[in-house]
């Protein structure tokens, strides 16, 4: 066997891939105990692991030859793109840059903060230069062996040497410290100096004496000079009404080249492009005075792009190949139903429906009782009230015209993640709010997440949900105010899940304290004396128009406005059914221009009583339970003809369909578009496309309408468990961005077939144990086999396209689409291990279902621990208590104890050959 045959075989691409997972995932934990800096000299910048991605490359290439690829067209851009993706990756790695550009306002400037480190030597004699040398280098505490250098100068006649002798890195919480301690040979006198510093952090120089010279010795990054320059004309910062905290910041700047200058505005996702240079609204100075902008210079950034739409139109049209593998193996099942049996069940396994119940605070008993008192009679009495409140019309932040009720569920959900509390309906709990806050200051509505947050409000950790005075001291402080500010001056890129939920919490107390205010409740239009738009018939909240109104009009709308919050007061429901009426009327005489029909408003609050998609969604895994049960009632008892049960399914099916497709037209009617403009009422249409195409064209296939069904119900649970629901009003300005959803949401997809595929495996495995003397149960697993392998090419084309997806967002929106963070690297590692799993079986020995059922089961950790471990043992921006560590569930070494002793049990039996 020559090299040739060895670099382009399966095996050595098996090895390779093995390698490259193997090398990322250790390298996270590396990141996460040695610092950034370490992961990158041990593993993702070192020769090895470089290597090893060029011979991964050469053998892809040399497979792509060996099987002349391009006779097939799908499988060749599949496999090319990598190559494509990897040259882009070479351009950025070695010619692109990154960095950061402070700017005070007024000041011009062309210097930006390089990313990477660099040791600077400087020599003066007296106050002239004689020597500058600067050398880019990382330093790693892990493996001191690997930072030897020595670098010598001479100038004068003098030598000047530069050696190290020791690196430490500290770490606490998200702050990193660097120490390197080098020696200083100035000819025969030697000196060691510490030079504080990192990656990213500009350093602190320290100077020594010589003869005559100073030596001037600095560690860290350094400044660039830019080919233009950008003057900050104005840093503009938005607060929350009511509170310091910023709701959007952007800089106005003028770009000078040459002689072309023009001005121009950047904030969240509206970037600066110059030349190469990409420039993104990344933080601000602290005392409001200057902006901070990430710099990109990537010209690798359109292979890396071509690379990407490659590897989508490839991965698109393999679904559709007639020759290609997934074709294949949908043809060998199409006469089974076992496939919605694991399809479901992976559903089943994407979903977390939870209910908590809430509670009040408990500063005293009595006060527990008068509210608990409170809360009883407010829910009982106030239920027409809160129904005539909920008919109003508000006027968003968006400007969108809709009834108050919907503004109301808006809030409830975004504070509490439910659209009812207590029993009470949102219309009800807003009422009392702005009514009584004394009372709803107290209730814990404001849903939080991480364990460091609720350590740092000293709330139990098994506790889900805080109230507003839960945020503040016995002295009236605000306790999340210092947090809240640094995790805002994070950049975006490197907030921790503790920082945004700390932000999330904020915001959502800034919300309460403006329902409490009534600052949301753009209710009242203004009397124009002409018919103009002098303030685009901008409609006002109850304080403003009382403070702006004049005339009689202010008169009469500060008599409804104190005679409604008396009325509420009091308990006086017919009067106060009497002041909404008023306003009402108020509404329908000066707002008439602008304000939807009666007709419309209704409609909008029906549509939101009646929660059509979400209880669609139910209705999808219902149904998907019955077919799982059915499709084993029919494996296992092939004499079993449950016609008329396949026909009731169908038409259910249908009704479900149906009242989908009605949905969607209510909603087109409500929204006055094609109900699919955004991320929500995209994976809305996905799912009613697929339901589509079962009724019409697979109806007679227990299996497809089954798979079709299956694929709804994931892409309707993605819709609502991933909080994509859109925003009709802007109540929060939190960074939205539909490529980012659309990542999320394909990825969130592709771990339902990753666990279709883990179960699919285990019960693979479950069979091969009992498989002895009952010759029936081979066809079955053969059968299993290739649905699990079906679910693992779907699973792997989701994965491998959201995760690209998510790249191209983090480029248009911080200026990097990769960036070795550990959720995004174990999405990579995942990547690779399925990509390992699926090409197992050109390996003859390793082409059996007892090795797909176990690499499959296995294959499943790099699943849970993208999406669980790198949360809670790995720091980074997507991550929970910044890294801290939290004990492993009982449940988890019993799941891996169970699949292990699967394996060995099933192992004695594992002589079965190929599915197909």
């Amino acid at each position: 066997m020559n090299f040739k045959s060895i670099l382009f075989s399966f095996k050595t691409t098996l090895v390779l891939l093995a390698i490259l997972a193997i090398g990322a995932g250790v390298a996270t934990f590396i990141e996460n105990d040695f610092g950034t800096s370490s992961a990158r000299v041990l593993v993702y910048n070192n020769i090895w692991y470089e290597i090893v991605m060029v011979l991964t490359t050469i053998n892809l290439i040399g497979i792509i030859y060996k099987f002349k690829m391009w006779k097939n067209l799908p499988r060749f851009l599949f496999h090319f793109s990598f190559v494509v993706i990897l040259i882009g990756a070479i351009i950025t790695r070695y010619v692109g840059y990154e960095g950061i550009m402070q700017i005070p306002e007024g000041v011009t400037t062309n210097k930006m903060i390089s990313l990477e480190p660099y040791l600077q030597v400087t020599v003066k004699d007296g106050d002239k230069i004689v020597s500058h040398n600067e050398y880019q280098k990382e330093f790693t505490s892990l493996v001191p062996s690997l930072n030897n250098f020595s670098y010598t100068n001479k100038f004068d006649n003098n030598s000047l040497t530069i050696s190290y002798k020791d690196f430490m890195f500290a770490k606490k919480e998200k702050a990193m410290m660097g120490l390197l301690t080098v020696d200083v040979t100035f000819n025969d006198k030697k000196e060691s100096v510490r030079l504080p510093g990192l990656r990213g952090q500009l350093g602190v120089p320290k100077e020594l004496k010589f003869d005559n010279y100073t030596v001037l010795l600095e560690y860290g990054s350094r400044y660039l000079d830019l080919p233009f320059s950008i003057r900050l004309n104005e840093f503009q910062l938005e607060r929350y009404p009511g509170s310091m905290s910023p709701s959007s910041y952007a800089s106005e700047i003028t770009v000078i080249k040459d002689d072309k200058t023009y001005d121009y505005r950047i904030f969240m996702n509206r970037t600066l492009g110059e030349g190469n240079f990409l420039f993104f609204q990344s933080s601000y100075f602290p005392d409001e005075t200057g902006t901070i902008l990430s710099v990109n210079n990537d010209p690798g950034k359109w292979p890396t792009y071509l690379g990407y739409f490659l590897l989508t139109l490839g991965l698109f049209l393999n679904f559709f190949d007639k020759k290609s593998r997934f074709r294949k193996l949908t043809n060998y099942v199409s006469n089974k139903n076992l496939a919605m049996f694991i399809l479901t069940i992976a559903l089943l396994s994407n979903s977390n429906l939870n209910a908590n119940e809430q509670k009040v605070t408990e500063p005293s008993v009595n006060k527990v009782e008068q509210t608990v008192q409170y809360l009883n009679k407010l829910k009982d009495e106030s239920k027409v009230t809160a129904d005539k409140f909920g008919h109003l019309v508000v006027q968003s932040n968006g400007g969108r015209m809709k009834p108050l009720a919907t503004l109301n569920r808006e809030i409830v959900q975004k504070l509490s993640g439910k659209s009812t509390f207590l029993g009470m309906d949102a219309n009800q709990i807003i009422l009392g709010m702005l009514s009584n806050p004394d009372v709803w200051k107290d209730v814990k509505i404001i849903k939080i997440q991480t364990p460091k947050l609720k350590k740092f409000l000293n709330i139990p950790a098994e506790e889900k949900y805080i109230s507003f005075s839960e945020a503040f001291n016995e002295k009236g402080e605000y306790l999340l105010a210092a947090e809240t500010e640094k995790a805002l001056q994070t950049k975006p890129i490197e907030r921790g899940t503790y920082e945004k939920d700390i932000i999330k919490t904020d915001e959502k107390l800034n919300i309460i304290y403006s329902v409490f205010n009534g600052a949301l409740l753009n209710i009242f239009p203004k009397v124009y004396d002409q018919k103009s738009a002098d303030d685009n018939f901008k409609w006002y909240s109850p304080l403003e128009a009382m403070q702006s109104f004049t005339g009689q009009n202010q008169a009469a709308i500060q008599s409804v406005i104190k005679g409604l919050m008396t009325a509420l007061a009091e308990n006086n429901w017919e009067a106060a059914n009497n002041f909404i009426d008023m306003t009402s009327l108020y509404q329908d005489k000066v707002g008439t221009d602008i304000k939807p029909s009666k007709e419309k408003v209704n409609a909008e609050i029906i549509f939101n009583k009646l929660d059509i998609f979400f209880n669609l969604t139910l209705a999808y895994v219902l149904l998907g339970f019955i077919m799982v049960v059915l499709a084993f009632v029919i494996i296992f008892k092939q004499d079993f003809k449950p016609a008329k049960t396949t026909k009731l399914i169908f038409i259910v099916l249908s009704l479900l369909f149906m009242i989908q497709t009605f949905g969607m037209g209510y909603r087109w009617y409500l929204s006055g578009h094609a109900p699919w403009s955004d991320i929500y009422e995209t994976l809305i249409y996905i799912s009613w496309s697929a339901v589509f195409a079962g009724v019409i064209f697979f109806r007679n296939s227990l299996l497809a309408l089954g798979a079709a069904t299956i694929i709804a119900g994931i892409f309707m649970f993605t819709a609502h468990l991933t909080d994509v629901d859109p925003q009709i009003t802007n109540l929060v300005p939190v960074l939205k961005s539909y490529w980012l959803t659309i990542h999320v949401s394909i990825l969130t997809a592709s771990y339902g077939f990753f666990g279709l595929s883990a179960i699919l495996g285990f019960l693979t495995l479950i069979m091969f144990i009992f498989r002895k003397n009952r010759a029936h149960l081979d066809d079955i697993i053969k059968h299993v086999s290739a649905v699990n392998e079906i679910s693992l090419i779907i699973g792997l084309a989701f994965i491998t396209i959201g995760n690209f997806l998510g790249g191209v967002w983090a480029n248009e929106s911080w200026g990097r689409y990769w960036g070795w963070d550990p959720k995004e690297t174990w999405a990579y590692v995942s990547i690779v291990v399925y990509a390992l799993v699926l090409h197992l079986r050109f390996v003859k020995s390793l082409n059996t279902p007892y090795v797909l059922a176990t690499a499959s089961l296995l294959a499943f950790s790099s699943i849970m621990m993208t999406y669980l471990g790198v949360n809670f043992y790995l720091s980074g921006m997507h991550s929970y208590a910044t890294g801290d560590p939290v004990p492993i569930p009982t449940w988890a070494y019993v799941t891996v104890a169970t699949a292990f002793a699967a394996i060995i049990l099933a192992y004695r039996n594992r002589d079965l050959k190929e599915v197909v």
